[in-house]
């Protein structure tokens, strides 16, 4: 057991995340008085489509009520006992399919919606140690994240990964985790019976990573028509096991870019599927997805992350808005940085912003650099980094 990074806000609260990323042990370890129960029990799941209102008023006066996706119904009795003041109500969902919408028509106003992500990189060992943007980690800290890189790459950070005590065990629950959470579940959640061509979808997705998304060529990879190919890909992402990264373009109005990159929610989702991508993809993927998982955790005041993209063509992998500054990132999977590497973030100069802009590379080196205005981070600068 360790404790996660993850604050909770005071109040009625709905904790999203993908299954097995940790939410009903977050939620049961700081809150062990309350009431528990379960939908995946089908006792409990009979009750509540039969009486609602009696199944939550049970759970008076505080309550975790996990994998409530099953029934998005029941925030209606939830809305009827917390308008009354007699129950505080921790709800988990391992999807937002039909949940986010009857969130927002029966809880607005009175629900704190909250994400976890699986485990940030070197959060097993305890509290954030610095701010990856702002500071510079010390000589043997970088030293210490460089020897768990390669094992992070690869495996990633669910938290039965993390506890694992060998390479050996680690993938075995990844396998596991593919063959039941990442597939049957995810099948089973949005209705989905071609089980063969959703391990297709997932396969394509991780040959793909980081290059902006063509629907069509996930149809035909998997052998599905355009619009059930555009569901079942809707469902990856509705299941918290992936994300989109839009483009964005900024001046005095943001403007959102058509064309999407995806990436996988932890990078042992891209083990577990044993599908050929390259060091460099995969280097990307994974910055990319923990300093998602950072946002997700309010680490950063940002709304979402975005790539950039200008009109003629120009792009930089990484750019974020905070409320005081626009923060770029190019990822390089290189131990040195040289100046061509500075191109495309050197150009967003001759652009106008909105807000100041801050200019970072991340690379797979030791030190901390500044070239022409750049930021250069070592990567290892994200272990135990908020």
């Amino acid at each position: 057991m360790f404790d996660r990074w993850a604050e909770l806000r005071p109040g009625n609260v709905l904790l999203l995340g993908p299954r097995r990323c940790g939410k009903t042990t977050l939620l049961r370890q700081r809150f062990p008085a309350y009431r528990y129960v379960t939908l995946d029990d089908f006792d409990a799941l009979t009750w509540a489509r039969r009486d609602p209102k009696g199944l939550v008023g049970s759970l008076r006066p505080a309550a975790i009520i996990d994998e409530i996706q099953r029934l998005p119904e029941l925030l209606v009795a939830v809305k009827y006992w917390s308008d009354r003041g007699e129950i505080e109500a921790l709800m988990t969902g391992s999807s937002s399919i039909g949940l986010m919408d009857a969130a927002a028509e029966t809880l607005a106003g009175r629900v704190w919606i909250e994400h976890l992500p699986t485990v940030c990189w070197g959060e097993e060992l305890g509290t954030p140690q610095h701010q990856f943007f702002e500071d510079e980690a010390a000589p043997a800290h970088l030293a210490e994240g460089r020897r768990h890189l390669e094992r992070w790459l690869r495996d990633g950070g669910f938290p039965e990964v993390v506890a694992s005590a060998s390479q050996e065990d680690r993938a075995d629950v990844l396998r596991l985790y593919r063959d039941s959470y990442f597939l049957r579940d995810v099948a089973q959640m949005a209705n989905i019976e071609n089980v063969e061509a959703l391990h297709a979808i997932f396969q394509h997705v991780v040959r793909c990573i980081g290059s902006p998304v063509e629907v069509s060529n996930f149809a035909r990879e998997a052998g599905l028509s355009h619009a059930t190919a555009k569901r079942y890909l809707g469902t990856l992402l509705q299941t918290g096991l992936g994300f989109r990264l839009y483009g964005g373009q900024f001046s005095a109005v943001k403007r959102l870019v058509k064309a999407a990159k995806l990436y996988f929610a932890d990078s042992g989702i891209v083990t577990a599927f044993q599908a050929g991508v390259d060091d460099g993809a995969r280097f990307e993927s994974f910055v990319v997805s923990e300093i998602e998982k950072r946002r997700k955790l309010r680490f950063f005041d940002a709304d979402r992350l975005l790539y950039y993209r200008s009109k003629g063509g120009a792009k930089v992998d990484l750019i974020f808005e905070e409320p005081r500054s626009i923060r770029a990132v190019e990822i390089k999977f290189a131990e040195h940085v040289q100046p061509k590497d500075l191109r495309n973030l050197k150009r967003l100069r001759e652009l106008e912003w909105p807000k100041p802009l801050k200019l970072y590379v991340v690379y797979r080196g030791m030190r901390y650099l500044e070239m022409d205005g750049v930021r250069v981070l070592p990567v290892h600068g994200l272990w135990r980094a908020r």
